[in-house]
């Protein structure tokens, strides 16, 4: 799904309307009907006191005006209030003012704070006051009255962008964005519903299709792409029925050390469970046993030190693809012992933990990075290797230019965990708070890594192979809450996430 910017909405707008053969106040009339039927749906006339409306003046304050006009002719008790801060109203908002009028349907202004209406917890605010085209920050008594709305108990429903909240740049003050209960947007979600930073505004989305011409959305070089169960089930391969372990490739996994062997246990065994033929657990003499016990079917090598890595000894070549940095640590020897190894390593790998925080620690060694390979790091490891950034966009040009410089894939792990090649986003619409859980990120290099044995290219490894992660987690959520997840339980749901997705039918 695109994720798109204000300025392609609008042309995805206009292009509709020539296209179709309709006139912009159809249009309008077409998306106001969409969020009439959601709030109808999901709150009835009788099981809420009072619906109050605050329009602006544009083309969002437009749909509010024909929400409202829906809601009174279905029964519902309501109130509409027109917000007067001297800006010109567009045609279509005089349209349906126009309706409202020919129903002697009552409408009231606000010029100012002291014509705020008392909000009751019992009431539905529904907020049109500014839609994905506002470009500066609201201030004066608007300001004032999103910070009343924000102050009621009442359920608030945001028409396509909670008011104050830029689509594609950030918030100054988050005193002047409308705190939603739920967004009702538009054909496409808006890039900032999935920022971090914007968190605290964004609880509850809901994607509304209101039939803009899909060809040419699809057409658009999209801010984002948004990686949903259709995209999934589209880059799932089969498995042949001649084929062997050999088919499905070779994954190297090299980490853990005294006391975080486990990690590279959750690596390899997850890298087994999304698909690879074949692991090898390279790890200090200390987690011998350990592999050889938890994981039979992983082949092991260790190192000739007791207790961390010394000396790294893979030959790359006789492996599909490399896993490193899991638990190793960055003493002095392990330090040497991974940039050594990569002098030598041309094959794209899978970089995570400790492997970043050494790269971050001697910076004049990224180059050594083999290109296309995928690093996979936490915010704070994120900040050792880029620096710190002033906001959620700046974040995410600063990883784009290190991607460029590096050819490399970064996967920033976090609610919506975007992985970024260059220009290209891929936004992850699965997981659950419960996969906050040590490990975790471990499971997820694991998966990446038994997806590039098969031979999904880097960029479809990492964004699929991030989906599937969160997808067994909200299928293990499901099964035992988010309190009790452990990454653990991601692995043993891999193959229900697998069979969901291969069972989906687009």
């Amino acid at each position: 799904m695109n994720v798109l910017s204000d300025k392609q909405i609008k042309q995805a707008d206009a292009y509709t309307i020539r296209n179709q053969n309709i006139s912009s106040e159809a249009l309008m009339e077409r998306a106001a009907t969409k969020i009439f039927q959601w709030i109808s749906e999901n709150y009835p006339s009788d099981s809420i006191e009072e619906v109050i409306l605050f329009c602006g003046s544009g083309n969002n304050g437009g749909d509010g005006l024909a929400v409202g006009r829906m809601l009174f002719e279905a029964g519902y008790k309501i109130k509409i209030y027109i917000l007067d801060f001297k800006e010109k109203y567009t045609s279509d908002f005089k349209s349906n003012f126009q309706k409202l009028e020919a129903r002697n349907i009552p409408v009231y202004r606000i010029f100012s704070e002291k014509d705020f209406p008392k909000i009751d917890e019992k009431m539905l605010v529904v907020d049109s006051i500014f839609g994905v085209g506002l470009n500066r920050t609201p201030d004066s008594w608007i300001k004032k009255l999103i910070q009343h709305l924000n102050t009621s108990k009442a359920i608030k429903i945001s028409i396509d962008m909670p008011s104050g909240l830029f689509s594609n740049a950030p918030v100054t003050d988050f005193n002047t964005v409308v705190k939603s209960s739920v967004i009702l947007t538009f054909q496409c979600p808006k890039f900032s519903f999935f920022l971090p930073e914007n968190a605290e505004i964004i609880q509850h989305v809901e994607v509304l299709d209101i039939n803009l011409d899909s060809d040419f959305i699809q057409s658009l070089t999209p801010l984002a792409k948004l990686v949903t169960l259709n995209e999934a089930t589209q880059l799932i391969k089969n498995r042949e029925k001649f084929s062997h372990k050999g088919t499905y490739g070779h994954v190297a996994v090299i980490g853990g050390r005294h006391g975080m062997i486990g990690a590279a246990y959750l690596t390899a065994k997850a890298a087994y469970r999304s698909g690879g033929g074949k692991v090898t657990v390279v790890v200090p003499k200390c987690g011998y046993q350990i592999i050889q016990t938890t994981l039979p079917e992983a082949l092991v090598i260790t190192d000739s030190d007791q207790n961390e890595h010394s000396k790294i000894e893979v030959k790359a070549e006789e492996h599909s693809t490399i896993a490193v940095g899991m638990g190793m640590g960055n003493s002095k020897k392990s330090s040497a012992a991974f940039l050594t190894f990569l002098k030598s390593c041309r094959k794209p790998l899978v970089i995570d933990a400790d492997g970043l925080n050494i790269l971050a620690e001697q910076p004049e060694f990224l180059n050594l990075i083999p290109e296309q390979s995928i690093l996979t790091p936490h915010p704070k490891e994120l900040e050792r290797l880029i620096g710190k950034w002033k906001n959620d966009f700046d974040k995410i040009e600063k990883v784009k230019a290190f991607s460029k410089k590096l050819n490399v894939i970064v996967v920033l792990k976090g609610a919506h965990t975007m992985t970024i090649y260059k220009d290209k986003i891929f936004i992850n619409s699965t997981g659950n708070p419960g996969m906050a859980t040590a490990g975790s990120g471990d499971v997820l290099s694991g998966i990446i890594a038994g997806l590039l044995a098969q031979d999904y290219t880097p960029i479809i490894a990492a964004y699929l192979g991030v989906y599937l992660h969160g997808m067994a987690g909200d299928i293990a959520s499901e099964k035992i809450g988010e309190h009790a997840l452990m990454a653990s339980d991601l692995i043993d749901n891999l193959g229900v996430a697998f069979k969901k997705i291969k069972n989906h039918i687009i």
